[in-house]
């Protein structure tokens, strides 16, 4: 608990940064960008200057949060048709550059920075900088991660590494020197994007890495156990997450969450949630329809049996980072390559990996989510915030997760705002998710013999009461299949308390003196 500001990430050199912004008179969003270039530095296997970025950002006195979609678009070389003609039914998940959009994580920085920022750019960097260039303690997760790079060019640096020993990035540190230095042009008209340029053979021209990549845009919200519950609009996948918790409030929702009958319900309010997402996320989705439809869609909820959907067919990297600091800005702040180290393709000259996010684009000719030049995909990055009727902030929400993030971060609200559990209790508690797929990003796109998978420690009832109501329920393995979480609450007296994820290895909660 603190009253001088907290932040909360996977990692403690991360959050100790964040901290240390704050200590100095920065503002939560300093704190964001400092502690976020330095996880991009640490934390590879999760997020990356080759990455995206959205955040929200609430300012007390302001009634509606800001909402940054720094989530990049695809090259003008975009081509569906080659990728079609090759025999893809759907996007390559791995080792292919088409399925990497311009980055729009430093468009994200500098977005950020612009609206809000009082501290030099430079001067924020700087940390993640030293960190790359002079080393820091790999963790038992990069180096398990870094040992599926063996052979990969431009990932040396993350290769052979064991927990505990020092790892060194000097060529990504000479890309945030360039980006303190030049701006955004530092990076993407620099050395990375010209690598990126040389890498694509035609699928990126200048005039693609010239344009920002960052917009702000109005985020959506939906009223929700006695509070106002906010996160980015489409190309998000936020608004699953809105209308699952818009469906679970028009339902008796048990108070104590060990009641299977809480699980079904949450379980089938995301079910209802998402069952339509294929057809209706992208990037100019007008989903207000949607979440006028919660009480349509709770309407069809029974508390004894499962509801039957239609499912599409067709043959994790990321983390959260939640930042409150003493005047009581807040920022939910995610950041990610998509999946691991995201295509597992490399720019040599800097050592940065590039993200797989266009693996959301669909084939389909026609489909609304079709790849084509310019365009941004599908994206599972969900910021969340929660108000007060009277404006005032009351958590700040987020998680890992690719698909399941939505279903997490209803569950974190859901024990917060309803079952008056702490935000300590509400991160550490055992979780289940809807089955996503092989990849973490296929749960609304195929059908699976498991419904629900139960994190081990989740209550005995929960997957008796499932099975009783129709679901098939499995048990899984606890850990970061479940998500990287973390939660600041600020309660009625003004003062905070945070709580990093215990999934995450590292997971700190840094409170500023």
């Amino acid at each position: 608990m603190a009253d001088q500001g907290v932040v909360c990430s996977i990692d403690p050199l991360v959050s100790g940064i964040g901290r240390q912004v704050l200590a100095e008179g920065g503002n939560a969003v300093d704190a964001a960008i400092a502690a976020g270039a330095a996880l991009t530095v640490v934390a590879p296997h999760l997020c990356g200057l080759g990455g995206d970025l959205f955040a929200l950002v609430h300012r007390p006195g302001e009634a509606v949060p800001a909402s940054l979609n720094a989530s990049g678009r695809a090259g003008s070389g975009a081509d569906p048709e080659a990728l079609r003609a090759e025999g893809h039914a759907v996007m390559p998940f791995r080792d292919d550059i088409r399925s990497t959009p311009v980055p729009g994580c430093v468009d994200g920085w500098f977005a950020l920075h612009g609206r809000y920022g009082t501290k030099p750019i430079a001067e924020l960097l700087a940390p993640a900088t030293v960190l790359a260039e002079e080393g820091w303690a790999a963790t038992r997760m990069l180096a398990a991660a870094g040992a599926t790079l063996k052979g990969v060019e431009g990932a040396e640096d993350l290769v052979g590494l064991e927990e505990g020993g020092t790892v060194t990035r000097r060529r990504t540190a000479a890309a945030l020197r360039a980006i303190a230095s030049e701006g955004r042009d530092g990076f993407y008209l620099g050395e990375f994007g010209r690598g990126l340029i040389d890498m694509g053979e035609g699928l990126f021209t200048e005039a693609d890495l010239a344009a920002s990549q960052a917009d702000w845009e109005a985020p959506l919200g939906v009223d929700a156990f006695g509070h106002r519950v906010w996160a980015a609009a489409p190309n998000s996948q936020g608004y699953l997450l809105l209308l699952t918790l818009a469906i679970a409030d028009r339902l008796d929702l048990p108070a104590d969450p060990a009641d299977p009958l809480w699980a079904h319900y949450l379980v089938e309010a995301s079910r209802l949630a998402g069952y339509d997402r294929p057809e209706r996320l992208h990037e100019d989705a007008d989903v207000a329809d949607l979440l006028a439809a919660a009480g349509e869609r709770a309407a069809r909820v029974s508390p004894g049996g499962r509801v039957d959907v239609p499912v599409q067919q067709r043959a994790g990297g990321t983390t959260y980072m939640a930042v409150l600091d003493s005047s009581g800005m807040g920022v939910s702040y995610i950041q990610s390559n998509a999946a691991g180290f995201g295509t597992r393709l490399f720019e040599p000259r800097t050592g940065i990996g590039l993200q797989n996010r266009g693996t959301g684009f669909n084939l389909t000719p026609g489909h609304p989510a079709e790849l084509g030049p310019g365009r941004r995909p599908p994206h599972t990055l969900v910021p969340a915030l929660v108000t007060r009727p009277d404006g005032s902030l009351r958590l700040v929400a987020g998680t890992m997760g690719g698909d399941s993030q939505p279903q997490i971060d209803a569950q974190l609200i859901s024990r917060v705002l309803a079952s008056g559990e702490s935000v300590g209790e509400a991160v550490s508690a055992p979780r289940w998710r809807l089955h996503p797929g092989e990849t973490g990003f296929g749960t609304w796109t195929g059908a699976y013999e498991i419904d629900v998978e139960l994190e081990t420690g989740a209550p005995e009832a929960w997957s008796a009461g499932l099975a009783e109501r129709g679901h098939v329920a499995a048990w899984a393995a606890a850990g970061s299949a479940f998500g990287h979480a973390h939660l600041i609450e600020v309660d009625d007296e003004g003062r905070a308390s945070g709580a990093a994820d215990p999934r995450a290895e590292t997971g700190t909660v840094a409170c500023a003196d």
